[in-house]
């Protein structure tokens, strides 16, 4: 995909943050697909509103989103749209600014272009592979920390097994927390249960693009456009702390994988 479809890519994500903006703390419809699953309108009015603008930028695309109901013919699909219309949608819900849309192509298995749209917060985080990562004009860079111990995680509370680590603010939006680690504004975000692709597609190649080192729960790859479209946490890291991190995590991981065969 040449620079000019990236500009467009990123002008269609302002569109979209445009308009969840203006719905955001106004009157809409909200509800749950399941228990503790909030979404709401503004969802499907931007999901739509995606669907429409990416498919005629790329119409051999296949679609991924959290608010269309999968269809496996994108299995069959070179390149492929992974969306989330609104990752933190309990935050947008509430009237708080920890939420973003999300938007990467993948090729062949792999993220190559990714926008963080966040509005609320000021922000455009975007990356292309092999050309860097940014939020707006800015080079992002992951922290350069050695030391697991006192590493920065967003979180509103720690295990006890992770008391030696500093906890700092916790957007709802996973995304946004793993471009946290890109910008080096914390050193390690991790997860240790099943997630879904839309949450994390983008926001892995920012980070990977910005240094960062980023794995399953487990310390294995991570792949996009799989039959059930999952994996198995992210973990998200300065590089020099990747390695330990996935070895303090390891039991618990495997406890958790364990518990679900």
């Amino acid at each position: 995909m040449t620079d000019q479809r990236y500009d467009a890519l990123r002008a269609i994500a302002a569109e979209a943050g445009a308009l969840a903006l203006s719905r955001w703390r106004t009157d809409f419809r909200r509800w749950e697909k399941s228990p503790g699953n909030p979404v709401c309108e503004v969802d499907l009015e931007i999901d739509a509103l995606l669907r429409d603008r990416l498919g005629a930028l790329d119409p051999e695309a296949g679609w991924l989103s959290e608010e269309t109901a999968d269809n496996a013919r994108r299995l069959g699909a070179t390149r492929i749209w992974v969306v989330d219309p609104i990752d933190g949608t309990r935050d947008y819900i509430r009237g708080r600014e920890g939420w973003a849309v999300s938007i990467a192509l993948v090729d062949h298995g792999h993220p190559v272009m990714g926008v963080l749209e966040a509005p609320a917060r000021g922000e455009r985080w975007h990356a292309i592979a092999g050309q860097g990562a940014y939020r707006d004009e800015e080079r992002l860079i992951a922290s350069d920390r050695s030391e697991l111990a006192g590493a920065r995680v967003p979180a509103d509370a720690l295990p006890r097994a992770d008391r030696d680590f500093a906890m700092v603010a916790k957007p709802n939006s996973i995304a946004l927390r793993i471009a946290m680690v890109a910008a080096g504004e914390a050193d390690l975000l991790a997860t240790l249960r099943w997630g879904n692709e839309w949450d994390i597609a983008a926001a892995v190649l920012i980070a990977r693009e910005a240094g960062a080192g980023v794995t399953d729960a487990l310390g294995r790859p991570l792949a996009f456009n799989t039959p059930e479209a999952r994996a198995f946490g992210v973990l998200a890291s300065a590089p020099g702390i990747h390695d330990a991190a996935v070895a303090r995590l390891a039991d618990r991981a495997r406890a958790v994988i364990g518990r679900a065969e």
